[in-house]
């Protein structure tokens, strides 16, 4: 019998950004090692900027959808990470044995609201995307 791969679950505020993103580059990066999925504490859609910036860099989340932490009860995770801190906050417990590791990056769309040009937004999530990047290079390790 194969062992089975370990999941892991990204949860943000929205799940329409940064848990997007991260879902997308370990489907991208390390689909051998771990079954990825991401959830929110709201349900915002996918960020259209989001799914831009990914493509940029070969990644395609355009299929995935914004779900609700609720929606994956049923689902036994190894990893469950908060990656922003209103998430962090108000994560539920999950039973079982899932390890929880929190680790936040800024938040596209609300910074978004702040910056005066197209050119800083996009590079904005470029930055975060390119962070959440890194982050996941670096799974298993750094679990």
């Amino acid at each position: 019998m194969a062992s089975r791969i370990p999941k892991i679950l990204f949860i943000c505020t929205g799940n329409s950004c940064r848990s997007q993103m991260a879902e997308g580059w370990v489907r991208y990066l390390k689909k051998d090692l771990l079954e990825p999925f991401s959830a929110g504490i709201e349900k915002h859609g996918l960020d259209p900027l989001a799914i831009k910036v990914m493509k940029e860099s070969g990644v395609d989340i355009s299929q995935q959808r914004s779900k609700l932490i609720n929606e994956l009860s049923d689902t036994d995770f190894d990893y469950v990470v908060t990656i922003c801190e209103d998430a962090n906050r108000n994560c539920p417990i999950f039973p079982g044995k899932a390890k929880r590791i929190h680790h936040a990056f800024d938040n596209p769309p609300r910074i978004a609201k702040t910056l005066a040009s197209q050119e800083e937004i996009i590079g904005l999530y470029r930055r975060v995307r390119d962070e959440i990047k890194e982050f996941v290079s670096k799974i298993p390790d750094n679990l």
